[in-house]
């Protein structure tokens, strides 16, 4: 059965958010095709007629969860101004190296989860890791007092350092005990 060319992109773009969730979840090597498909709700023979590979829709996913990631940040800022916060920067942190984001990754930074993955595989997926490792650097530069971009290549690496390290411990108290460190370092005035 044919679907209209409408439906068939709302289908693609179920199979992207679902992939982008579902990647950051349990990696690119932790889910099929064929698992991805059924967690949209489709059959696996649809895939290739809406992605060349696993691969390509890997790079879409990234990219939208930076989407997100960058829509995050950006209501973050948007109410820390509302509520005249006069930090913004400890409102970006706070939020990243939270318990609620250490418990979410399939919700949260496409680095944490998925950086691995890109360095292995290269291609469209790298470079939409570098897309939006460069969206979410230019928000901190946007708000850093001196706007400095290796600062804000430094707090991005701190922060999501900080944040794998903290998954990858089987100890809950020391996963919280590195966020609590690495919001320190970040914050604390030189």
């Amino acid at each position: 059965m044919r679907v209209s060319r409408e439906q068939a992109a709302l289908n693609r773009e179920r199979v992207i958010d679902t992939g982008s969730r579902l990647f950051r979840e349990k990696g690119l090597d932790g889910i099929g095709i064929a698992d991805l498909m059924k967690a949209s709700g489709m059959t696996h023979g649809g895939f290739y007629g809406q992605f060349e590979s696993k691969d390509a829709l890997a790079a879409e996913c990234v990219t939208r969860s930076f989407g997100r990631s960058v829509e995050r940040w950006r209501r973050l800022l948007d109410q820390a101004r509302d509520g005249h916060d006069a930090d913004p920067l400890r409102t970006i942190v706070e939020d990243y190296l939270s318990v609620r984001h250490l418990n979410g990754p399939e919700t949260g930074c496409a680095f944490t989860t998925l950086a691995a993955d890109a360095a292995r595989r290269g291609g469209a997926m790298a470079e939409a890791m570098s897309t939006g490792m460069d969206a979410l650097v230019d928000i901190l530069v946007s708000i850093l007092p001196e706007g400095g971009r290796a600062d804000a290549l430094a707090i991005l690496s701190q922060m999501s350092g900080a944040m794998t390290l903290a998954r990858a411990t089987a100890d809950p108290a020391l996963a919280e005990e590195i966020l609590a460190a690495a919001r320190k370092a970040i914050l604390t005035p030189r």
